[in-house]
């Protein structure tokens, strides 16, 4: 049975700080389960479900920047809400980044702590998605790597070209998951990875052994001793399986 993906995991040397900045950037609320740990989540949302993906901001020792596989893209749903959104998170700390995007309608930003994000233009298609529009995934292979995501979390593949493969919930509902090409993606830690759970009653250990099966490989991040597992997808991304305790 395919595994819920839940939630964006994020490095940080202030995860407080981090959080109350992401907090306010997508209006969510903010909590800690642990020394160490922010987590954020819509208002009166009930964890886990499909219409969301939560994130967790969890404290490293030296979270390095690095060339980043993973971000973030923001909705917008007018001109007016887009050029309103960039000023305000401006005022919370972010700053323009420039990645070589050149002229384009969106909005390229980086937190305060370097994490590089996008703010985009409406765009209709993200019209329903909630603040957080997708989480986009820099990648050789869309279709291939978009094949072994669909595998693991039972989303579908709503839109397919050699460029770009858009994954979403096969609710309909939430964020999408969006693999674009990237011809020489850095094999590099990143700060920013994706987190899985088994549905009730289903094995934490088979369903590594499945994804194993699909191309993932055990990863070492560092861990030690914990109740989830780290994996690494088809080219390298690292993602973890949460045990349901």
């Amino acid at each position: 049975m395919p595994l819920q993906l839940v939630q964006v995991n994020v490095k940080a040397r202030d995860d407080d700080a981090l959080g109350r900045f992401w907090a306010e950037a997508l209006g969510w609320g903010i909590s800690s389960e642990a020394p160490g740990v922010t987590n954020l989540e819509p208002l009166g949302f009930t964890w886990p479900d499909p219409s969301a993906l939560c994130i967790d901001l969890v404290s490293v020792p030296d979270p390095r920047t690095v060339a980043y596989r993973a971000h973030l893209d923001l909705a917008t749903h007018s001109d007016e809400h887009h050029r309103d959104l960039v000023a305000r998170l401006k005022a919370l700390g972010a700053t323009p980044a420039d990645i070589g995007q050149g002229h384009v309608p969106w909005t390229v930003l980086a937190d305060p702590e370097g994490n590089v994000f996008c703010v985009l233009e409406p765009r209709p298609i993200y019209r329903d998605t909630g603040p957080l529009a997708a989480v986009v995934v820099g990648c050789a292979e869309p279709r291939t790597l978009a094949g072994f995501w669909a595998e693991a979390a039972g989303w579908r593949i709503v839109d397919d070209d050699e460029r770009l493969v858009r994954l979403r919930s096969s609710e309909g509902v939430g964020p999408y998951l969006e693999f674009v090409h990237d011809p020489a993606p850095e094999a590099l830690r990143h700060r920013i990875h994706l987190d899985l759970l088994p549905y009730p009653g289903d094995d934490q250990a088979a369903e590594a052994a499945r994804l194993r099966g699909l191309g993932a490989t055990d990863a070492d991040v560092g861990q030690g001793d914990v109740s989830w597992k780290c994996l690494a997808d088809p080219e390298g991304n690292d993602f973890c399986i949460l045990s349901q305790g």
